[in-house]
């Protein structure tokens, strides 16, 4: 499905879950991206915008957390093939130069014990325009490789990468900020903490006051050196 303009991708697939089969849906722009926490994610003209929903035949549940890393990886050998050197923020933003250029929204269905389907939303910013309130953390391809970068082969490499295998080691190698303090915050609670990597089921492994802690949820900031939010 390709529209012109509309609210959301990913509430249009959403919607068509139940008839059962693969589906891809693209708008060249939409007027209500979400990101992660229901934020709304800037979906103007020039950039890629789609969701992609996928029926599984016999995925565990245990690997949910895979789903969301599966797209993250795929956004970075897609870059990388534009000779960049993108870094997954834990969980799925994918920066490139240390900005955003890239969000994930993963959408898991269980039964039992399986993933039934995965709903991915991916957003790259390609050419569209940046508002002012989010240039300052955010970029786009066309200006990280100085020049217009086609849309429509940006989508093929994409779900090539998507729908080919990966490895959860390629999701851990390309994390940003390891090593380094952070903010990681967790509803109202906020932490200076030290990043230290990610388990093998997901949860973000975090250095506080001198203690190793482990969180399934919650967000990484910006490295508290770079002063962004």
């Amino acid at each position: 499905y390709r529209f012109d303009a509309l609210p959301s991708t990913q509430d249009f697939l959403r919607e068509k879950r139940g008839e059962g089969q693969d589906m891809l849906a693209v708008a060249v722009k939409q007027s209500g991206g979400k990101g992660t926490n229901n934020r709304s994610y800037e979906c103007a003209k020039g950039g890629l915008w789609l969701s992609y929903l996928h029926f599984h035949q016999d995925t565990p549940a245990r690997d949910a957390f895979l789903m969301m890393a599966r797209a993250a990886v795929a956004v970075c050998k897609t870059l990388e093939e534009y000779g960049l050197t993108p870094q997954i923020k834990w969980a799925n933003d994918v920066l490139v130069g240390g900005k955003k250029v890239c969000g994930v929204l993963t959408e898991n269905v269980l039964s039992g014990d399986k993933i039934t389907s995965t709903l991915w939303g991916i957003g790259i910013n390609a050419n569209n325009p940046l508002s002012a309130s989010i240039s300052g953390f955010a970029t786009t391809l066309s200006a990280c490789l100085k020049g217009y970068v086609a849309v429509a082969p940006l989508e093929r490499r994409l779900l090539f990468h998507l729908m080919n295998e990966f490895t959860f080691e390629e999701y851990k190698n390309r994390l940003a900020f390891l090593g380094e303090e952070v903010a990681f915050v967790q509803g109202e609670k906020r932490f200076a903490a030290t990043f230290l990597g990610v388990t093998d089921c997901g949860e973000v492994l975090l250095e506080i006051d001198g203690q190793q802690r482990r969180f399934a949820y919650g967000e990484i900031a910006f490295a508290k050196k770079d002063e962004r939010e």
